[in-house]
């Protein structure tokens, strides 16, 4: 099947859509390079004359999706506020971002359970200065008394726990709420009630 004139004009970028939606819901070892290479409507060749293996598709895939997550944590981060408004702001950008991206949610799973080769390599490198980013700037605020003193590194542990897991969780969840647990009404309600606990944790 044909992909449709909606996605990215160039060929490598309707593989790459193709590719991220299609790692996104079965995972690496799951997804077919015929498959991407079918819905796109090209043969298997072309598809290897943009990226050389599944694995280079995999890996494109999803420094791709980080880069982009990284991109709006360094906007969210350098606005210059302090204290909880400044941890406020970041939560706020980062449960937009999962919201408005499923696929980069269930990315982060796959990789998460599947142990893949990018996850303990190049995202290393692309994610720790922004953890250690984070760390430092909790540790300053709490040190200046604007946030109550906790180990920084696993407040962002737990920050980013809380944001992810509900959205990556989302089908079990519908038993438990009786609700659609990713409609707005649901998503803001969720919003606001993470937002709500860890101020009154973190917040002096």
């Amino acid at each position: 099947m044909a992909l449709a004139s909606s996605v990215p004009s160039t060929t490598k970028g309707q593989i790459l859509e193709v590719a991220r939606r299609r790692f996104a819901e079965h995972g690496f070892g799951g997804t077919s390079l015929n498959d991407i290479a079918d819905e796109v409507g090209i043969r298997r060749p072309s598809l290897l004359h943009h990226f050389a293996s599944k694995e280079a598709l995999y890996r494109a895939v999803v420094l791709e999706s980080f880069a982009e997550w990284a991109d709006l944590v360094e906007g969210a981060i350098g606005g210059g506020k302090q204290g909880w408004e400044q941890v406020e702001g970041v939560l706020r950008a980062a449960f937009r971002f999962f919201e408005e991206r499923p696929e980069f949610v269930r990315l982060v799973r796959w990789e998460a359970l599947e142990g893949g080769p990018i996850l303990t390599d190049e995202l290393a490198v692309l994610l720790k200065p922004l953890f250690e980013r984070g760390a430092v700037f909790l540790e300053r605020e709490m040190d200046g008394g604007r946030l109550r003193r906790y180990d920084a590194r696993q407040l962002l542990l737990t920050g980013y726990g809380a944001v992810l897991s509900y959205l990556s969780d989302a089908p079990l969840m519908t038993g438990l709420l009786d609700v659609d647990p990713l409609s707005p009404d649901a998503l803001e309600q969720r919003r606001e009630h993470v937002i709500a606990v860890l101020r009154t944790a973190i917040a002096p």
